[in-house]
């Protein structure tokens, strides 16, 4: 840089990393916060939680030694349960919801309590391994109503 340019390169640095940064905060903004609740010794739930924060989610996270009272309170009917529960924007998310599946739910608002994807299927997000994927169902939850396919992904 030349003395007239009134910026030094020292000067630029915190600019260009404000212009490389300014994507991922405007998302995180435009989002609303997911509080996850797991037990403190399960990797793959914080591995769905960096899914989430990595797509523009502000993150919670709440490491309890029992979950049964969160997933009563989600209304999480017990053949939906997994291994960690999560709300968003009033609904909950049980388990490795996907984030197609999240966005979807955000978009329509349906009336109804959340999304579960029971059990940890392989290749959904946490569960990862490698390129082997079991196929799975995103299921739709409400109050008194038998749980319905929101989402499935094979």
């Amino acid at each position: 840089m030349n003395g007239n340019s009134g910026l030094s390169r020292r000067g630029l640095l915190p600019l260009a990393m404000s212009a490389l940064l300014a994507p991922a905060i405007g998302r995180a903004q435009g989002r609303p916060r997911i509080e996850v609740y797991k037990t403190p010794t399960c990797g793959c739930c914080g591995a769905w939680a960096d899914h989430m924060e990595r797509a523009g989610f502000p993150v919670s996270r709440h490491d309890l030694e029992v979950l049964d009272p969160i997933k009563t309170r989600a209304g999480v009917p017990a053949e939906l349960e997994s291994c960690h529960t999560a709300f968003v924007a009033g609904y909950a998310l049980e388990g490795h919801v996907p984030l197609a599946a999240i966005e979807k739910l955000l978009a329509e608002r349906p009336a109804g309590r959340g999304l579960a994807v029971p059990g940890m299927p392989i290749g959904s997000p946490g569960m990862e391994s490698g390129n082997r994927r079991e196929p799975y169902t995103v299921w739709f939850f409400a109050d008194r109503r038998r749980p319905q396919s929101f989402f499935g992904v094979d």
